[in-house]
């Protein structure tokens, strides 16, 4: 393993993406530590630390604190996020974007598209944020002291608001593309990686001040850490599960050559839809607790909360049906058993066994939902496990299944892709951590 990490810093060109992403993360964080002109960060991080249960307190764990901070970056990318979704769901609805989806020059203007319609969304967001917070009582600190959360009210402190906050998205937009083309792995991912990994240090800090002052019992610490370890080794098992179909090409002789008779595979991965279920079944349950602080309290609201609250069987019951669902919806927008099936049909190929064209779509497509549903359980427990460990074991922070997933997928990726720099220069893989072959 430490063989395979120096032998990183040995490819020039692998070094300077990797030093590259590290300055570009060391510009993230700094910017999310920078106050928005007119807030008042430790008002706005007492209000939505009260609201942590509500999409705010979701919205924040991705931006990595920078919204509770009330930073120049507190909307992060996922406007982006938001936008690139939307255009996958546009896409299999309308067949034009669909069909510009198919190639380069098609993908090139899609891009282009989301780049736009996130602007519209950042606008949209940071309107909603400064007319929300300007619209706030005055909120008391820690100290005793009550403070407003803006400076000033009017015109002059929601436009400065509006334009602070779109521009830190542009920004941050521009700089997960940077580091997607001059760095390593994917940029916007990688920023929501680095985000997730706020809390972490704070979550290892309390739990070391519960077990040096009695408060959690070593037993507890045990019982947690190694349920912690089996959770990031399934997630990484079921995030690289694939179950792969069989497929035979026929020889084709065209002038002197002969080409295919070979067996190749469509991998199908166990978890297609990644992390998305998750975060869409999280908005909706926090829907309550969300128009309760836009509302405020009603007997309606505060009965729904009550039936609502994690842990409890109503809860836990339409948090993994909405996971399971969405996993479903997700996978067959993002894959299409009969474009695969048009494909292998135009090539030739075929499934052993198995009718090309529309036999085929069915075949791939069964196999893929008999996989969805496995994937799915596990997403649901993943998402579930937080409210169990708090219950049972009584563990004060949140080990959140969603953040944890977005670390395993980025981290897994990175890493397959500092492999392929490794073995394209005669180097062999990161964590098999043998000699060098070849030439350096």
């Amino acid at each position: 393993m430490m063989q395979g990490v120096g032998n990183i810093f040995k490819i020039p060109d692998l070094r300077k993406k990797i030093l590259f992403t590290l300055l570009m993360v060391v510009v993230y964080r700094l910017g999310t530590h920078i106050p928005t002109p007119g807030l008042n960060p430790q008002a706005v991080g007492v209000l939505l630390g009260q609201m942590r249960g509500t999409v705010f307190g979701l919205y924040d764990l991705f931006v990595g604190g920078a919204l509770t901070r009330g930073s120049v970056f507190a909307l992060g990318v996922m406007p982006y996020i938001s936008a690139s979704i939307m255009f996958q769901i546009l896409g299999s609805v309308f067949p034009k974007l669909q069909k510009l989806q198919q190639d380069e020059e098609g993908r090139r203007k899609v891009n282009q598209y989301t780049r736009y319609f996130t602007v519209v969304l950042a606008l949209l967001y940071a309107v909603g944020i400064a007319v929300f917070l300007e619209g706030q009582p005055p909120v008391e600190l820690p100290d005793g002291r009550v403070v407003p959360l803006v400076s000033q009210t009017g015109f002059i402190l929601r436009l400065l608001t509006i334009f602070t906050l779109t521009t830190g998205t542009i920004f941050l937009m521009w700089i997960g593309e940077l580091i997607t083309e001059k760095g390593i792995g994917n940029g916007i991912s990688f920023l929501i990686f680095i985000g997730c990994l706020d809390r972490i240090p704070t979550d290892l800090g309390r739990t070391i001040q519960q077990v040096a002052a009695g408060e959690l019992s070593w037993f507890v610490l045990v019982v947690l850490v190694a349920v912690i370890l089996f959770t990031f080794g399934a997630m990484v098992l079921m995030t690289q599960a694939v179950r792969k179909i069989p497929v035979q090409y026929p020889k084709r002789v065209i002038g002197r050559r002969i080409y295919g008779g070979q067996s190749t595979f469509i991998p199908l991965r166990v978890n297609t839809a990644g992390v998305i279920p998750i975060i869409f079944a999280q908005s909706i349950m926090m829907i309550p607790g969300t128009v309760a602080a836009f509302f405020g309290k009603t007997n309606f609201t505060e009965g729904l909360q009550l039936w609502l609250q994690p842990g409890r069987p109503l809860y836990d019951g339409l948090y993994a049906f909405c996971i399971i669902f969405f996993a479903y919806f997700y996978t067959s927008i993002v894959f299409n058993p009969q474009d695969i099936a048009n494909n292998m049909k135009r090539m030739g190929g075929f499934v052993p066994g198995i009718r090309p064209g529309a036999r085929t779509a069915e075949y791939i497509n069964t196999v893929l939902s008999r996989i969805t549903l496995p994937g799915a359980i596990f997403l649901a427990f993943v998402a579930l496990m937080p409210w169990w460990l708090i219950k049972g074991l009584g563990v004060s922070f949140f080990f959140g299944g969603t953040t944890y997933l977005i670390i395993v997928g980025v981290a897994l990726d990175t890493i397959q892709q500092i492999e392929s720099h490794l073995l394209m220069r005669s180097y062999e893989g990161l964590l098999k951590g043998s000699k060098i072959r070849g030439r350096r």
